[in-house]
This record gives structure tokens, C-alpha cells and sequence, in this order.
């Protein structure tokens, strides 16, 4: 057999004409495009008497169909009050052309998504299911079954038609139809009459993802209601002002505020003393119009401090100082200043003291002044000092209740309520967390807190005095009154600084500092410097007791900030 051979130049250009022309027409033969539109969406439903929704829809695509189709159902739906109405879908199915179609079914946060693997389908396909809480209470015990028959399609829909049969006559049908945030009304709906009994509804076309929501009302007992409601969690529920969480709430302060207040009666009260006052210091006459300061018992400054307010202080610690110096135990001396503008500096110096010291003046005076030392400086007390002030602290606690002051020590007291109210206020906070979350009682939670709070706060005021601790308080308060009123310029002659200095300390905590200090100062008479005339303290040899005011102000900061400097 012989081979056809192109030899010439019009025949090779022949051929090529061929070739291009088999070509194009390849490329303009008809293709088969997926369907980007579902022509019809067509629901046949039924509703049954126990409030089941059944759902047929056969979706016909507008040429081949797609790789998928995808319908996402919500399952939740807000209603007024901080509810929400939840949907349970069963039973989905999908077919074409009487052949089943592997469906996915996906539940979802408030979703339940179906997708159809429909590549190939050349029939239309046929989505079932059933629906369950769509038929819902009125107030008025009617029915109602609302039910978003198209939502959630992947592709937009050319037209939609609807009909659902029904187990009784209905008393309003309604259509609703567009976005779903914000619906109109349908096209078309209609039914509910003896000769058209059964309500059917037309729309389109619809968007991609749009609804369109049949809502059918049926009388009282007719069909069963099958709604499930879930209430949303809001700031507004969660600490609701409804009567009975509020109520709740009010009879919970009322009550944690009336229990406090009995314990305080009972646990925080001072005892009662049927004892006169207790005298701690007088004014005794010694001749006319001549009266000298007397303590009685011993009692200290520091121990006045603290059965005052319950507490030791810096003004307890400064007073005690004091107390030390005039009684002969500390020597206070002012040093010249190196320059006008120069901090002031002292020195202090043991003594040994004509009486008894007690554990916390004996801790005090050791840091500020040890036995055998030298004079040492204000500026070169160790960095360290301060850490004394806790056991000076703790000795002055244990001295109150050594001598029958208090029957605990107040700061131990106070740590006991702390704790318990701070154990309160934690179980409360997670109460109310606890509340909040799963309950509208998040108002009693908040009762709760502000207990605890009131027994943090208020639990440093539970120290409570013995009755003789009560009987000297009401003998401080006459002390008080006396320091306060009583003459500064009577103290017995050629005696005044030593009678003047005695009153200092005890003034410092209850009262009349400045006019027993002014007092001191207006006992100098002559114009000679008093560099040592206060046995206790001594300044630079041109130092007047005029000058006395501020040098003690200024030694008192000094003082503290080293004592109390952490």
C-alpha cells in the first residue's frame, strides 16, 4: 500500500487551513457549565398535631448541578426577654431520582448544616427532614408554628413555592421573605379557608443565603405546643432587679448586717465596769494655787497610746522616747549645726535611770542607746533600727493584756476578723461569679461581697477592753480634760521644767502638747541661754528653751523616719 505524501506548497497550505480550522471548531462546541442558580426550590410539608414541622423541598437546578450544594438551618433564634427559642432538626435525608445522596450533617454553634454532594445529579434533589420547637405558646394559648422553610442555601433561588398540610383549620397565615436580619413580606400567600384549607406561599426570586419564613396560627388546642426555650446569659439577667432575686438580695444585707452588728455587741464591746473611773495621772495640789503632776501605778505613755486607740503607733514610740529621757534613762543632746541650711543632728546617751523599765522600753532603749555605748548619732542609727519597732511592737501588745487591759492582743484580734472577712470575700467573689453565670441571683453574689467587706473593714474595730481596761479609759478621759484645761503656770516653784517635762509625754497622746511645750518655754525668765537646763535634753550653749518647739519638731521626723523607715 502507498503512503499519501504532501509535497507541495499549496497542498502543505491546504492542510494547515485544515488543521486550524478542526481546531477552532473544537474550541466553539457547547460546554457544560455548573449551575450557579436552583431554578425552583418547591416544599410540600406537614404538620402534625404534636407540633412536628415535616419538610420536603425538591431543589431543581438551572443546568447541571453544582460540586456541592450547601443549606445551613439555624437552631436558635433571640426573642424579646433574654431568650431564645432552640430548634432540634432529625430524620435528613436527601435523594435524585429515587437514589439516595450521602448527605453531611454538621451541627454548629445555633446551626445545623447540610451538605449534598450533588456532582453528576442531572435530577432535581430532594431534601427531607423534620423539625422540632418551631410551634410555639401565645399568651393568649393560641399556637403558633414559625419556620424559615428556605434559609441558608449556598445559591440563590429563582422561585419558591410552598405548601403545607394541615391537622386542623388555621386563624392567620403570614409570609415573610428577604434578608434575614431585616424581612419583608412574600409575594404571595395565602389558604386557610374551608375550600382551601391547607396554607401554600410563593416567593422569588431569593439571594443567596435569604429566607423565606412561613408563620401559621393555629387555636387554642389544636396543636400541641413544642417549644423549647433557653434564656440567654445578659448583664441584665444575670443580676436581675426582679423582685424576688432583689428581695434576695436586700434581705441578705439586712440580715449579714444585723449578725455583724450582734456580734459586735457581744464579741466587740468593751466590757462593762461597774468601777469608778481609773485615775492614771492627776494634778495634786502642794500648796496654794501650787498643784505637781502625779502618776499612778507606773503607767506609761505608751501603754496610754495604746489602750486609747487599740493600736501602737508611731505616736506611741515617740511619746516613749520621751518618757524614757525625763525619767533619766536617755540623754538627748542637739549638736550644732555644720551650716545654716545643715540637718539637725542629736545624740543619744544611756542612762541608768532611777526606775524599772518594761521588755519594750528596755528593746527600745537598747536600739537607740546600748548599754556601754557611745553616744550615737541620729544620722548613724543603722539602716536596721527599724526592725526593732516590730518587737517593740509585740512587747507593748503583750504588756496590755499583761496587765488586764484587753483578754487578746488587739492586733491579733483584728488579723482574726481580717482573715475570716478576706475567706468571705473570696467565697463570695466566686458566688457571685457562680451565680452570675447560671443564675439571675448575681444581686445576692453582691450582697454577699459587701458582707464580707463590712467584716473586713469593720472587723479591726472587734478589740474589746477588759473591765478594768474600761475603767482606766474613762480615768484617761478625765486626764484628758485635764491636760487639756488645767492651768500650765501652777507647778511648784523652782520646779516648773522638771514638773513641765513630766506632762510632756502624756500630752503628746492625749492631748495639750503645745500649751504644756509653750508652757515650758515660758518658764524661762531670764534672758541666759538654757543649753542645759532641761536635765533630759541638752543644745548647742546658745540655745534658748524658746527654741525648744521646733527643735523637738524636727528631732520627732527625724526619729521616725529612722525608726519606722522599712
Amino acid at each position: 500500500m502507498s503512503r499519501l505524501t504532501i509535497t507541495t506548497p499549496l497542498a502543505r497550505l491546504v492542510a494547515g487551513l485544515l488543521i486550524v480550522t478542526a481546531a477552532l471548531t473544537g474550541l466553539a462546541a457547547p460546554r457544560a457549565f455548573a449551575a450557579e442558580l436552583v431554578g425552583k426550590y418547591a416544599v410540600e410539608g406537614s404538620l402534625a398535631p404534636d407540633g412536628t414541622l415535616s419538610v420536603q423541598a425538591t431543589i431543581t437546578f438551572d443546568g447541571t448541578a453544582p460540586a456541592t450544594l450547601v443549606q445551613s438551618f439555624a437552631t436558635t433564634r433571640e426573642v424579646l426577654g433574654d431568650r431564645e427559642y432552640v430548634y432540634r432538626l432529625s430524620d435528613i435525608k436527601a435523594t435524585s431520582n429515587g437514589q439516595p445522596i450521602e448527605a453531611s450533617v454538621v451541627e454548629q454553634a445555633g446551626a445545623t448544616v447540610v451538605t449534598l454532594p450533588t456532582q453528576g445529579v442531572t435530577q432535581p434533589v430532594v431534601l427531607s427532614y423534620q423539625v422540632h420547637g418551631a410551634a410555639t405558646a401565645e399568651p393568649t394559648g393560641e399556637t403558633t408554628v414559625a419556620w424559615r422553610l428556605l434559609q441558608g442555601l449556598s445559591l440563590p433561588v429563582r422561585e419558591f413555592t410552598a405548601v403545607i398540610q394541615v391537622p386542623t383549620m388555621i386563624e392567620a397565615v403570614q409570609c415573610e421573605a428577604g434578608p434575614p436580619v431585616s424581612p419583608g413580606v412574600c409575594a404571595f400567600w395565602g389558604g386557610g379557608t374551608h375550600d382551601h384549607p391547607n396554607p401554600t406561599f410563593n416567593d422569588g426570586p431569593r439571594g443567596s443565603g435569604e429566607i423565606v419564613e412561613a408563620i401559621m396560627r393555629f387555636p387554642a388546642g389544636t396543636v400541641a405546643v413544642n417549644e423549647q426555650v433557653r434564656e440567654l446569659w445578659t448583664l441584665g439577667r444575670a443580676f436581675s432587679v426582679a423582685p424576688l432575686p432583689l428581695g434576695i438580695a436586700l434581705a441578705l444585707l439586712v440580715l449579714g448586717g444585723l449578725g455583724f452588728w450582734g456580734l459586735h455587741r457581744r464579741l466587740g464591746r468593751d466590757a462593762v465596769s461597774a468601777a469608778e473611773p481609773t485615775l492614771v495621772a492627776e494634778f495634786h495640789p502642794v500648796g496654794d494655787g501650787e498643784a505637781e503632776f502625779r502618776v499612778r501605778d507606773g503607767i506609761r505613755p505608751g501603754q496610754v497610746g495604746t489602750l486609747v486607740d487599740e493600736r501602737v503607733d508611731p505616736v506611741d514610740v515617740t511619746a516613749t522616747l520621751l518618757d524614757l529621757a525625763v525619767r533619766g534613762h536617755l540623754l538627748i543632746d542637739e549638736l550644732p549645726k555644720s551650716s545654716k541650711y545643715a540637718e539637725g543632728e542629736w545624740t543619744f546617751t544611756r542612762r541608768s535611770g532611777g526606775d524599772e523599765l518594761r521588755p519594750y522600753e528596755k528593746t527600745l532603749l537598747d536600739a537607740v542607746a546600748p548599754v556601754d555605748g557611745e553616744p550615737v548619732a541620729t544620722s548613724e542609727l543603722p539602716a536596721a533600727i527599724g526592725t526593732v519597732i516590730g518587737t517593740v511592737q509585740d512587747q507593748l501588745y503583750d504588756d496590755v493584756v499583761a496587765l488586764g487591759w484587753f483578754a487578746r492582743r488587739p492586733d491579733q484580734t483584728r488579723n482574726s476578723w481580717f482573715k475570716v472577712g478576706f475567706g468571705l470575700f473570696a467565697a463570695a467573689v466566686v458566688a457571685t461569679i457562680l451565680l452570675a453565670a447560671f443564675t439571675s441571683y448575681g444581686l445576692t453574689g453582691l450582697a454577699l461581697i459587701a458582707v464580707s467587706l463590712l467584716v473586713v473593714f469593720l472587723g479591726q474595730e472587734m478589740p474589746a477592753r477588759t473591765a478594768s481596761g474600761a475603767s482606766l479609759l474613762n480615768g484617761l478621759g478625765l486626764l484628758r480634760a485635764q491636760l487639756l484645761g488645767h492651768p500650765t503656770d501652777q507647778m511648784p516653784k523652782g520646779r516648773e521644767l522638771e514638773e513641765l517635762s513630766e506632762v510632756l509625754p502624756y500630752a503628746v497622746v492625749l492631748g495639750g502638747y503645745d500649751r504644756w511645750l509653750k508652757a515650758l518655754v515660758d518658764a524661762d525668765t531670764d534672758p541666759d541661754a538654757d543649753s542645759t537646763d532641761l536635765d533630759w535634753y541638752h543644745a548647742p550653749a546658745d540655745w534658748h528653751l524658746s527654741d525648744l518647739p521646733a527643735s523637738l519638731s524636727r528631732l520627732v521626723t527625724t526619729i521616725q523616719g529612722k525608726l519606722f523607715a522599712r
